[in-house]
């Protein structure tokens, strides 16, 4: 069975990243077609990738496509239509903003797209860049999306069979494009090697000296954000909360949003309480899940969200937004705590419900293994070899 993968772009390290090492692992030969790969924007993550067969379109040659990527999005049909994929029996899409589901195959290829979810830009969720923000981005965006909404209906269509990351993702992909899903769950790596790095978790070495607001000591340990600083994201909504309930928090992530959170905490003078600590190897973040007491994850409509499920993991709760995915891995009052309402009043309500509940580590890892890697390679196998052979029986 000859195999080739195709994702949408290589110039970040995040979820949709973690199915297409997933993806590569169960077929190491397969090559990996791709839009644009940016090794410099994937920093110390483009290690990840060394040595594979990275084919990419002819968007590599735009001048500062890594930058332009968002505003050229008019062109994706003529960058995936531009492949010919006539040397493969199944070619399998991993796709949730740029289009990758869109490339043509022939009938006798099997199209096999894990589709994280439809764009999220195109149907009104909330999005990393948050270009409604401005008339000017709201004005070029109605204009633009309505062309994009009528060919990603299309490319849906011509796509053989649906996978969906998550339940939420399979309501919208029934919702948008008229198509069923199978739903299997994005892989997890639930033990992440461990580094030699030491977190402390006393106040006076993790969070620096002088911090005489934090009495409790129940609460010297730290709370926990991790994830791309981006508007979705809502980090700002866990800064607020901590700091008014004079929590300390830890911030584990880089993105467009760093430099406006940075300034919530530096206008109130609290970097005692609050530290960003960027982009970190998978060992320090094994340590610091370890360390910290729960991990406060308020993304709205995420997909999936990794994060919740990788917390549970190091038997770590999670006090999340009861919106998207995490609905879907976080048990209320058993693995964590739900909050209705994307506001500081809320999440720091769930904070307060946490601290009166007794969280059993045990509880959450069991959770944790429902979503794991084995698990996700041992689904995707069967199901790719499965359709595969339905066709061939059809033929």
């Amino acid at each position: 069975m000859r195999v080739a993968i195709v994702h949408d772009f290589l110039k970040e390290y995040g979820g949709a990243e973690r199915v297409l090492e997933g993806l590569h692992e169960i077929y190491p030969d397969a090559p990996i077609y791709t839009a644009f790969y940016s090794p410099k924007h994937l920093g110390k993550f483009a290690e990840k990738f060394r040595g594979w067969d990275i084919r990419t379109t002819w968007a590599q040659k735009i001048p500062w496509i890594a930058k332009l990527y968002s505003p050229l999005r008019l062109l994706t049909p003529l960058f995936w239509e531009s492949i010919d994929f006539s040397d493969y029996d199944v070619v399998i899409s991993s796709t949730n903003v740029y289009g990758a589901k869109g490339i043509i195959t022939k009938p006798t290829t099997t199209h096999i797209c894990y589709c994280h979810t439809p764009p999220r830009f195109l149907y009104g969720y909330p999005t990393a860049l948050g270009w409604e923000k401005h008339w000017w981005g709201r004005l070029i965006g109605f204009f633009m999306n309505h062309t994009l909404r009528q060919y990603d209906f299309l490319a849906a269509q011509r796509v053989d069979y649906f996978i969906a990351g998550s339940k939420n993702g399979q309501e919208r992909i029934k919702k948008f494009y008229r198509r069923e899903s199978t739903v299997i769950y994005p892989p997890v790596e639930l033990q992440i090697k461990n580094s030699k790095l030491k977190i402390q978790n006393d106040l006076s070495i993790s969070l620096g000296t002088g911090n005489s607001k934090i009495k409790n000591l129940d609460d010297q340990r730290y709370y926990l954000c991790v994830g791309r600083l981006v508007a979705a994201k809502r980090i700002d909504l866990a800064i607020e909360a901590c700091v008014d309930m004079n929590l300390p928090l830890k911030i584990v992530g880089k993105g467009r949003e760093e430099g406006r959170l940075r300034k919530l905490v530096t206008l109130r003078d609290l970097y005692h309480m609050v530290e960003f600590r960027g982009e970190v190897s998978d060992g320090e973040l094994a340590q610091f899940y370890q360390g910290c007491r729960a991990v406060i994850f308020p993304a709205i409509d995420e997909d999936f969200g990794i994060v919740p499920v990788e917390a549970m993991s190091f038997g770590k709760p999670v006090i999340g937004l009861n919106s998207g995915g995490v609905k879907e891995t976080v048990v209320d009052g058993v693995t964590g705590v739900l909050f209705n309402e994307p506001a500081v009043d809320s999440l720091k309500d769930a904070i307060n419900r946490f601290k009166q509940l007794s969280i059993k580590p045990e509880d959450c890892k069991k959770q944790a293994e429902k979503f794991s890697k084995n698990r996700f390679k041992e689904q995707i196998k069967k199901f790719v070899e499965g359709k595969w052979e339905e066709l061939q029986k059809k033929a």
